[in-house]
């Protein structure tokens, strides 16, 4: 488990262009599943393109303080994290 931001950032630097799954808590017992493919990260956020199927939006971002304190949890599908 990454234990800085620093860290996180260059740990999503080398996925950059795989797809992904995110995991993300919004609320009590109550968890949103999106695909997409990591786009970009930036010095505090990081960006996912979605899936159109599914998803209403194109992109969503996520900070990296977010993956820290386990409010999200990202899934690659081609490699092990």
């Amino acid at each position: 488990m990454p234990t800085s931001i620093m860290t996180i950032k260059s740990k999503l630097d080398s996925h950059l262009g795989d797809s992904l799954t995110v995991v993300a808590r919004a609320g009590r017992k109550k968890v949103t599943k999106r695909r997409g493919i990591l786009k970009n990260t930036f010095p505090a956020v990081f960006v996912v393109d979605l899936d159109q199927d599914s998803n209403n939006f194109e992109h969503v971002s996520y900070s990296y303080t977010d993956l820290l304190t386990k409010n999200i949890t990202l899934k690659f599908d081609n490699a092990v994290q």
